[in-house]
């Protein structure tokens, strides 16, 4: 039961990022809200990798991420960043369909080398909130971005403040 929510929560939410990522125009891709941020193509390519980081997470009871590689491509160029996107869906959708329910109360642990970065905690935990909530996370700030550089942003769940016809003119 749980894994049929996580598995619809999945498909409704990568169209949205799909839409999300598909707003980021090349023209503000170097654009950071201040010297400690990511660029908008950083922030984009990072929102692509967390797809990646599914298998990892959901295939490994021990995910070392010093031992892991993923060819990314250069942050400013954001049709690379889309194809990345693509790609780490299918890889994740793939892992999510692989596993179990009880899959989701083993115990996992992410590691840089001998360094524990989380964990250990129950894999559901993680997907929860390492993966799920932190694409939402990163999707926020995405939002934040567009509209500080006066670009339009997609409806994720219903229309924006922008597409809503009392508000024009405002």
């Amino acid at each position: 039961m749980i894994l049929k929510a996580l598995s619809g929560e999945f498909e409704y939410e990568v169209n949205s990022t799909r839409k999300l990522l598909e707003a980021v125009p090349e023209k503000d891709i170097d654009f950071k809200p201040s010297p400690i941020s990511w660029t908008m193509g950083e922030l984009a390519q990072h929102i692509a990798t967390i797809y990646y980081w599914y298998v990892g997470t959901l295939t490994k009871d021990v995910y070392d991420l010093s031992t892991d590689t993923l060819e990314r491509g250069a942050t400013s160029d954001i049709r690379a960043t889309l194809a990345l996107f693509e790609k780490n869906v299918e890889l994740a959708r793939t892992a999510l369909q692989s596993i179990k329910e009880e899959d989701l109360l083993t115990e996992w642990t992410m590691k840089i080398g001998e360094r524990v970065v989380i964990g250990p905690m129950p894999r559901g935990v993680v997907a929860r909130s390492f993966l799920f909530n932190h694409i939402y996370h990163h999707r926020g700030e995405m939002i934040v971005y567009l509209r500080a550089t006066g670009n339009k942003v997609p409806g994720l769940y219903g229309p924006t403040y922008e597409q809503n016809p009392a508000n024009q003119g405002k």
